[in-house]
This record gives structure tokens, sequence and C-alpha cells, in this order.
């Protein structure tokens, strides 16, 4: 895909090096551009600047391009690995079965002299 105005190829979603870059919240998003390269990076700016060009975004992604010019490394960490903005997966299945049930029990009636919870009203 190319940008209209420049003419520059645009990375498509599915493959930038960040999954889910669109849904990933601004504080997310500065942490986990840390583990990306100078490639990666502007990779991912080009089709910021091409989409949302959203400006708080554009300018982290610019800041973390300057420092690596400046010498900064990637972090050891892993744009794949699980981010904490995604809910767990479910547990599944269920920790209750026969073995695990409790005694069956028959609660008295209501208002009957059996049940002291329910004193007999007298009249």
């Amino acid at each position: 895909m190319s940008d209209e105005k420049t003419g520059a190829h645009v990375p498509g979603h599915e493959t930038l090096p960040l999954p889910d870059y669109d849904h990933l919240p601004l504080g997310s998003l500065q942490h986990r551009i840390r583990t990306l390269d100078e490639p990666g990076l502007r990779e991912v700016l080009t089709y910021e600047e091409a989409h949302g060009n959203r400006l708080p975004v554009v300018e982290a992604l610019r800041a973390r391009l300057q420092e690596l010019r400046e010498g900064a490394q990637p972090s050891g960490g892993s744009p794949l690995a699980p981010a904490p903005e995604r809910a767990p997966a479910p547990d599944t299945g269920s920790p209750v079965s026969p073995a695990t049930t409790g005694p069956a029990m028959n609660p008295p009636a209501h208002g009957t002299p059996e049940n002291p919870a329910q004193p007999r009203s007298t009249g």
C-alpha cells in the first residue's frame, strides 16, 4: 500500500512488528516500542502517520527513533509477549464435582416451631 501524499510504501496492519498495535494505549505503546529496532520503529511510524496520525503517538515514536539514532539499544523484551492490557484467558472447567459438594440439606419450612430462626408468634 502506498501513501497518496508521498508515494511511500505504507505497511499493512497485519505486518506491523507490534501485535494489536491499534489497540495499545499510549502508556503501553511507549514501553512496547522500546523492543523495536530502527527499521521496525520506522515501519510503525510510517503506518501511524498514514492512518491515525495521533500527535502523542507520533511524538513518542519520533522520540524513541531519536534515542535509537543517539545510540540507545532496543530492550531485550519481545513485542510479541503477552500484553498486560489483555485479560488472561478464562479458566476452563469447574472445580465443582460430586466429590466436592456439601451434604444435602432440607431446610425447615418458615414459621414452624421447629425452626428457631422463626419464633412462633403467640396471639
